[in-house]
């Protein structure tokens, strides 16, 4: 009986030998089946490159409508329409950034909130750039209530009041999205445009027209524009080490 025991446990050590081998030949080891996470390096700041530009507006720009916001007594000022916003042929409030070549590097989340502020009932800023994850804080400084409503298409929708005065909602987006509009469901004028990315190379132009990236490692990249109105342009560029490149861009009235 021993005996025969003993060469059931030979044949099965056999078996196991030859599985193991014909593993090995075929490149069917865990190794071979889960090759490592690949991770992105960190970008070497004495090679980074900078793009810098004007965007600027075509032909004369349209007069934004002032604001009627009798509706509500607590809404107060002479504002107005911030759609397009020209001033001597510069257009402000262009997103402007990155949109492919960055491959599979990552980047950390801010550890600083950025603040969208309500105020005389109109969002401020007008356009907003942030990177997923990164925390929102959204005051009201009026004497009125807002309603504070994100309309995504990627993102998760909510819908949210905040009286006067009362303490800061702070919220954040996990996917990328390009100009998403928030609105106020009490002030039907009030809208922003809100732009969720993964990488901190983005800029917004100011009223001169102007943006800056600055931190590029060399390669080859898309760069848009994109305007709430207008639409979106793209241009491919190419920064070398310490590359510093001027690219414009223009958009004309539709």
């Amino acid at each position: 009986m021993l005996g025969f025991i003993a060469l059931i446990c030979l044949a099965l050590l056999a078996a196991c030998s030859k599985k193991e081998n014909t593993n090995e030949s075929q490149g069917t080891s865990p190794t071979a089946e889960n090759p490592p996470t690949q991770t992105s390096q960190p970008i070497d700041s004495s090679t980074a490159a900078t793009v810098s530009g004007t965007v600027t507006y075509g032909g004369t720009a349209p007069k934004n409508a002032k604001i009627d916001m009798s509706q509500d007594p607590g809404c107060k000022g002479d504002n107005m329409a911030e759609t397009i916003v020209a001033k001597d042929g510069k257009l402000a409030n262009v997103f402007v950034y990155v949109k492919d070549g960055i491959g599979n590097r990552t980047f950390d989340t801010p550890k600083d909130s950025v603040t969208i502020e309500q105020k005389g009932c109109q969002y401020h800023p007008h356009v907003l750039g942030v990177m997923v994850g990164q925390n929102i804080e959204i005051r009201n400084d009026d004497p009125t209530t807002h309603n504070i409503h994100p309309t995504p298409k990627d993102n998760r929708e909510w819908n949210e009041s905040q009286p006067p005065k009362a303490p800061a909602l702070e919220k954040t987006f996990t996917r990328e999205e390009i100009m998403l509009p928030i609105k106020c469901n009490q002030h039907p004028w009030m809208r922003m445009y809100l732009n969720v990315v993964k990488t901190p190379f983005f800029a917004i132009t100011g009223a001169d027209g102007k943006y800056e990236i600055k931190g590029l490692p060399p390669g080859d990249y898309t760069l848009a524009f994109v305007q709430e109105k207008l639409g979106e342009q793209d241009q491919k560029i190419t920064l070398a080490a310490k590359d510093s490149k001027t690219v414009d861009a223009g958009f004309k009235a539709q």
